[in-house]
């Protein structure tokens, strides 16, 4: 039963206030997020100066439209939580977990699209045999980096998107299984035929990071990561729920903001660099993923901030003895 309307009338007004803050920090975190990533396409891709610029002598009309961004991060996020304020923690968790779980499904389906699509050209180009499939130009084409990403992984990339909407598994499963038969094929094909390509290590390491970095997510939503349990398993809820909130807001949400802001800060950066640049491997009959590879860091410090963000609503619900706690099957139902 849903419980988006639930009344909290057992509260005092001074509960109520702490329900909203917690509410509002969750939802601005989420916000600024996403306004972040917006400003770094806007500052390495469109040549806009940086929300930054707007506090020294080359401040422009353009980086204050970035600065109002992040402003409006705060802003509209405290006019939905005072438009909502009856509105269950719990059911604000499940929402943000459900924004986590779409990106995680279209990173899958990217990965996977993207990895046997390149695969196969891959080898088509170390065959010798892409010319006579796609033509002399077309071949040549699909040898430069600067062509194979827009005009083959780009549109893979949105048809991802497309799929996540309209499919609910997480596909973990499947790319595990994937990854395993990609390894299989690599001993086969050296060990039986003496027969390898850096290509079919490619796609084994490509996928296995994907699986690795996007499932976390997943796994601290299930509370299927390692904990050295010395003391956790002897508190009571309400004492775990405040110990798991503290965990997210200090330890957890710190942790994904290093990532991005070392890696997306500048362009220079360890992750946008290899995007900007498309940078593929030295090895030039390999797969040209090298940098969705550096792109899968920036999709792990996402879905775990936003994760931590649903968890530390979902924990002081805990704390607070909110009703509607979810058991494990209702949130693989809800991201499954």
């Amino acid at each position: 039963m849903s419980t988006a309307s639930l009344e909290l009338p057992y509260t005092t007004d001074s509960s109520r206030f702490s329900l909203l803050v917690c509410r509002f920090i969750a939802w601005s975190n989420v916000a600024i997020l996403f306004i972040f990533l917006l400003n770094v396409y806007l500052n390495f891709w469109r040549g806009w100066p940086g929300a930054t610029a707007a506090f020294s002598s080359d401040g422009t009309i353009a980086s204050w439209l970035q600065v109002l961004l992040y402003a409006l991060g705060l802003i509209l996020p405290l006019w939905y939580v005072r438009a909502t304020a009856g509105r269950n923690l719990r059911d604000d968790s499940l929402t943000i977990t459900a924004i986590a779980s779409y990106i995680t499904r279209f990173a899958f389906w990217a990965v996977l699209l993207i990895g046997l699509t390149d695969a196969v050209i891959s080898f088509l180009r170390v065959e010798e045999l892409l010319a006579d499939v796609v033509g002399d130009a077309m071949a040549q084409d699909l040898s430069r980096n600067q062509y194979r990403g827009p005009y083959v992984q780009l549109p893979l990339i949105i048809l991802s998107l497309v799929l996540a909407a309209v499919t609910r598994t997480l596909g973990f499963t499947w790319l595990a299984l994937l990854v395993v038969v990609a390894e299989l094929q690599i001993v086969i094909s050296r060990f039986v035929f003496s027969y390898e390509q850096a290509f079919m290590g490619d796609l084994v390491r490509f996928w296995y990071a994907g699986l690795f970095l996007f499932s976390s997510a997943y796994t601290l939503l299930e509370d299927g990561h390692v904990r050295v349990d010395v003391l956790y398993h002897g508190f009571s809820e309400r004492t775990r729920g405040v110990v798991n909130a503290i965990g997210a807001l200090f330890l957890g949400l710190p942790l994904c903001w290093t990532v991005l802001l070392l890696g997306m800060g500048q362009s220079t950066s360890i992750i946008t660099s290899p995007i900007l640049a498309l940078e593929i491997t030295q090895q030039g009959f390999g797969m040209y993923v090298k940098y969705l590879m550096a792109a899968m860091l920036g999709v792990f410090a996402v879905t775990m901030a936003i994760q931590f963000v649903a968890n530390f609503l979902e924990s002081i619900a805990d704390y607070c003895g909110l009703p509607g706690k979810p058991q494990s099957s209702t949130h693989s139902e809800t991201i499954a």
